[in-house]
């Protein structure tokens, strides 16, 4: 069976290129094939003129570790940016406490886009759509407060709120996304917060995932349906987990985690994240399979996102163009042709950036600026911050006479559309 989002509609329960020069309409991801439906935790529903609104929003004080954790906890300098790790053994058995505390670090964000869809009568329109997931707060730099969420919780974005516990609501900059990992991270101004709402959000102390135990207990917090926060609690059930679109091992929970849950905490008895709320296995015949990203394996790519240069999108007729017709290598496709995923390039086109920078056909781009790329939608988000004559480095797998790819990282001078 096909791997795909789960979309929630208010109101129902159903289920509701590639020319690298031309949008298209985005295609959604497909699920493993013992699965009926992967939910990926994100909450859609297609605005026309009625919406749901995000309430009962998360956040709290905001200063590195919570008061009664500052003796204890051990602060890691990540350039600008700070990780907070714990160091306290104590654990904690009241989950209305482990909640209470954990809930001020943990965040509500809408994400406003535009979408193509097929009329009744043939056409394609354009309405505007709202989807809704969660966000964990992990630190600040000089001038900006940091959330981690899911990658799919903020692709093909045109305005991405977040809402933090006091209701305050603020628009966020994507700072840097991974496809693969199913990773991003957010920024919002600091001189946007006030200072009522930066005494009440806090910054999550991640714990160390690699320590957890089949059995053990697990609490998940997030924005289920996007009602705003809510609580639920299981076990561990399993790790080393793996399903289609997510390059990373994941830890399996009986927790609820329902749509809107994406990008939300799964803490450990002690009230410390280990993973990143990400993705269910929803069937009849399934019961209570949930997934998160473990924090300690997601750490590096979290670190490398937080400090990053935030960038805006760009105008589209500004917009930056590599010069392909490419392709996507998915997972299947990989696995049967022994091909890196990514974009396989099935045309240079003559005369733009890709062709001047000696890319030729049969080459997979795997990564644009150090952030992996699934497929040419991937790309093609990335791309919306670039302005034609910029810089970028494309990492690819060339092709070598004994049919292993090889790794280069080739600079490449953007074109414009009309190039």
């Amino acid at each position: 069976m096909d791997h795909q989002y789960t979309y929630y509609t208010p109101g129902q329960d159903g289920n509701p290129q590639n020319n690298q020069e031309q949008r298209q309409p985005r295609k959604k991801r497909g699920v493993p094939k013992w699965i009926k439906t992967v939910c990926l935790g994100l909450i859609f529903g297609v605005t026309a003129s009625a919406a749901f609104q995000t309430s009962n929003i998360i956040a709290g004080r905001f200063l590195g570790t919570r008061d009664e954790k500052k003796e204890t906890g051990k602060t890691e300098a990540v350039g600008n940016a700070k990780l907070t790790t714990s160091s306290d053994s104590s654990v904690k058995s009241d989950v209305a406490d482990i909640a209470g505390n954990a809930m001020p670090s943990v965040v509500s964000i809408t994400n406003m886009s535009v979408q193509q869809v097929q009329s009744f009568f043939g056409g394609v329109q354009e309405r505007e759509s709202q989807s809704a997931g969660s966000g964990i707060i992990i630190g600040q730099n000089d001038t900006e407060l940091l959330i981690v969420t899911n990658n799919h919780v903020v692709e093909g974005s045109d305005t991405l709120t977040v809402s933090f516990i006091d209701e305050e609501c603020l628009e966020a900059n994507v700072k840097g996304t991974d496809a693969g990992k199913d990773l991003a991270v957010l920024a919002v101004g600091l001189d946007k917060i006030k200072d009522s709402t930066m005494e009440k959000i806090a910054v999550a102390t991640l714990g160390d995932s690699e320590q957890i135990q089949v059995g053990e207990e697990a609490i998940a917090i997030g924005n289920a349906l996007g009602y705003g926060q809510s609580v639920t609690r299981g076990i561990i059930s399993a790790t080393g987990r793996s399903i289609d679109g997510i390059d990373s091992s994941l830890i399996q929970t009986d927790a609820a985690i329902n749509p809107g849950n994406s990008g939300g905490a799964l803490l450990n008895a002690k009230g410390e994240v280990i993973g990143i709320n990400t993705a269910k296995a929803a069937m009849n015949a399934v019961e209570g399979m949930g997934y998160a990203i473990p924090v300690s394996e997601a750490r590096e790519t979290i670190e490398t996102l937080m400090n990053r240069e935030t960038r805006t999108k760009v105008a589209e007729e500004e917009r930056g163009y590599i010069g392909i017709r490419g392709e996507d290598v998915s997972q299947d496709i990989s696995q049967m042709y022994n091909m890196p995923t990514g974009v396989y390039i099935a045309e240079s086109i003559k005369g733009g950036g890709a062709a001047r920078a000696g890319i030729a056909k049969g080459s997979v781009i795997t990564a644009i600026n150090g952030t992996g790329v699934t497929g040419m939608e991937s790309l093609q988000e990335q791309l919306q911050y670039y302005k034609a004559g910029e810089t970028v480095t494309l990492t690819i797998q060339v092709p070598g006479n004994d049919g292993e790819y090889k790794s280069q990282d080739v600079e490449v001078v953007l074109g414009s559309s009309s190039n």
